[in-house]
C-alpha cells in the first residue's frame, strides 16, 4: 500500500469513527494545534509526534478520555505560516481505547507539510476556532495550541481575538522554550483565553512529551463547565 496509502486508509478509519457522533453526548470538543513552522526541525517534529502518540497511549490519559457518561470529540491539526494549516486527525468521537489507538495510528502515519514557513499564530487560532464549529454541540470547547515562537507573520493573536467570537471557548497553550526565553510569558499574555485557561510549558523540545501528557490530563479532567483545572503535582 505504501506510506501515503496507509495514511489515507487510517484517515478513513478516523472518519468512520466520527460517523453518527452528532447524536451522541459530548462533554468536550478538544482541538489540538501543533507547530510545524520553520523553527521546528525534523528532530523536534519527531519528538512532538512521538510525544503525542505516547500521551494517547498513557493509561491516565485513556482514563481521562473515557471516564464519565458523555464523551470527548478530538481533533489534531498542524500549523505554520499564512494559509498553511491542515487537519491531521478529523473529528473523532472517542468511545473506547480502540478509538484512541486509531487516532495514534493516524498521527504516526502523518507526514508533515514540506513548506518551512514563519509563525502565523493568529491564523493557527483562527483555523482552530473554525474547526471547533465542526465538532457539534459539545458542552465545552477547548483549543490546545503548542508552539516555540511568537507570531511573526499575519494577524496577531490580539487581532484575531478582536475579530472572531471566542465566547465560551478555552484556549490553552503549550509554549516550547528552545528558541525564545520569554515564550511562556508571551503565551500567558497573548495566547491563552477563556474559562480556566492555562499554559503548560515545555522548557525544551525534549520536555514536550511530558508537557503534552500533563496538559491533556488537566484538560480532560475538568469536571464542571467553566471550572478552573486543579494543578497537577510536581
Amino acid at each position: 500500500m505504501g506510506k501515503y496509502g496507509k495514511y489515507r486508509a487510517l484517515v478513513g478509519v478516523a472518519l468512520a469513527l466520527m460517523a453518527g457522533s452528532a447524536a451522541a453526548g459530548c462533554r468536550l470538543g478538544l482541538a489540538l494545534g501543533m507547530d510545524v513552522s520553520r523553527s521546528v526541525d525534523a528532530r523536534d517534529y519527531e519528538i512532538q509526534q512521538q510525544g503525542l502518540i505516547a500521551a494517547l497511549k498513557a493509561p491516565g490519559i485513556r482514563r481521562a478520555f473515557l471516564t464519565g457518561p458523555d464523551q470527548v470529540m478530538f481533533s489534531v491539526y498542524e500549523w505554520s505560516g499564512q494559509g498553511d494549516q491542515r487537519v491531521i486527525v478529523p473529528w473523532v468521537l472517542v468511545r473506547s481505547a480502540a478509538d484512541l489507538d486509531a487516532v495514534a495510528a493516524v498521527v504516526g502515519a502523518h507526514v508533515r507539510g514540506e513548506k518551512r514557513l514563519p509563525t502565523a499564530l493568529g491564523e493557527a487560532l483562527s483555523f482552530g476556532r473554525a474547526l471547533l464549529d465542526e465538532a457539534g454541540g459539545c458542552a465545552a470547547r477547548t483549543l490546545d495550541i503548542s508552539g516555540d515562537g511568537q507570531s511573526n507573520v499575519g494577524l496577531s493573536p490580539a487581532r484575531i481575538y478582536a475579530r472572531m467570537d471566542f465566547t465560551g471557548i478555552t484556549v490553552n497553550g503549550l509554549p516550547i522554550g528552545d528558541h525564545e526565553r520569554s515564550i511562556s510569558d508571551y503565551y500567558r499574555a497573548e495566547v491563552i483565553r477563556g474559562p480556566g485557561a492555562f499554559i503548560q510549558p515545555a522548557p525544551a523540545q525534549k520536555d514536550f512529551p511530558e508537557a503534552i501528557r500533563r496538559k491533556l490530563e488537566r484538560e480532560l479532567s475538568v469536571k464542571l463547565l467553566g471550572a478552573a483545572p486543579a494543578p497537577l503535582p510536581g
